[in-house]
């Protein structure tokens, strides 16, 4: 099985992580904040701005590696507050619809950056 790592060019990251590793026809995106393009400030508007960008980013980097969000499996989102949910919650669907993929929610984690949201994905890495 041959193992890529893929980095996006004009999205954030630390120095420690890729933005994805694809293994055989599974995609593992790392760890994803909501960053704004080119830089490594975070969106606006809190939680809700911060998920949607998040979603964008994860987006961008599903389409670097030649799949899309309709082909995400599993979703695991971090919440700095937990009090957060219901607003993380419509942001989320705003972006990825009616029919989402399985999903984890933690809260009250630390994250980089001083982060709303961190979200991490599995994906299926579609047939060329």
């Amino acid at each position: 099985m041959s193992v890529k790592r893929v980095i996006v060019p004009g999205l954030a990251r630390l120095p420690a992580f890729c933005h994805a590793t694809i293994a055989g026809d599974t995609i593992y995106v790392s760890g994803t904040l909501g960053t704004l393009p080119n830089s490594m400030q975070l969106a606006p508007g809190g939680v809700a701005g911060q998920t949607s960008q998040t979603l964008r980013n994860i987006e961008t980097i599903l389409r670097a590696c030649g799949a899309g969000l309709d082909d995400l499996v599993k979703v695991n989102v971090f919440l700095a507050d937990i009090d957060s949910f219901g607003e993380m919650n419509e942001a989320y669907l705003a972006v990825m619809g009616d029919d989402p993929p399985a999903r984890i929610t933690v809260g009250k984690a630390g994250l980089a950056l001083g982060a709303a949201v961190e979200i991490d994905a599995i994906a299926y890495l579609p047939q060329q």
